[in-house]
């Protein structure tokens, strides 16, 4: 006897459905091989399990832009609107620039120079004296720079020291003059009598009494 015909439904035990998803993807799977090699077909599949997990395949012989490229032109169908895809071009653009710009720092630094024609060297050669020209010219002002700031400091420092001598002339005469007044005073306290008679504030005190 043969099998039943399997309704085709959402199965309801996760269990089941995830079993039932690995069994049938790997099986697409193996037939999308199976197409590009016995008929040298382009394939170009993408499965997205209820997790989000994703499973891919594409022929050998091609890769997922080109297969949409291909699509797009021969069903006429917009895959993303003119500001994605003037995003994309964009993008071309300046990776083609970046490009351009790695292979010029190769040849400036001496790299894959030998295929290089004439002309081209001149160029190259002529770039590396400009650069040459300006590294120079910057390093004269970074050196003058520095010379009018150590020069500067120089000053700083001579208008510094010129203040702290005037103050410590300034201290030591003031401690001269604070030295001689002591001294005076102490020669004043010596020439004082030691002895004072006591005069009494009323003459006629001693004869009342």
């Amino acid at each position: 006897m043969g099998r039943g015909k399997i309704e085709i439904k959402r199965i309801e035990n996760s269990s089941n459905r995830q079993v039932t998803y690995s069994k049938r993807r790997n099986g697409i799977m193996k037939k999308a091989k199976e197409i590009t090699v016995l008929c040298d077909a382009r394939v170009s599949l993408i499965i997205f399990a209820s997790s989000g997990k994703m499973h891919e395949y594409c022929s050998p012989s091609t890769n997922l832009i080109d297969i949409l490229d291909q699509y797009h032109k021969t069903s006429g169908k917009r895959l993303w609107d003119a500001k994605h895809e003037n995003l994309s071009n964009e993008i071309d653009r300046i990776k083609k620039e970046n490009d351009s710009m790695h292979i010029e720092l190769r040849h400036l630094k001496g790299e894959d120079i030998t295929s290089l024609q004439y002309k081209e060297l001149m160029a190259i050669e002529d770039a590396l004296e400009n650069g040459l020209a300006c590294v120079r010219a910057k390093q004269m002002d970074v050196l003058d720079e520095t010379r009018k700031n150590t020069k500067m400091l120089e000053e700083d420092n001579k208008q510094l020291n010129f203040i702290v001598n005037q103050q410590h002339i300034a201290y030591e005469n003031a401690r001269e003059q604070m030295d001689n007044g002591y001294q005076r005073a102490r020669d004043f306290s010596s020439q004082m009598p030691f002895a004072f008679r006591v005069q009494p504030m009323q003459p006629n005190l001693q004869e009342r009494m």
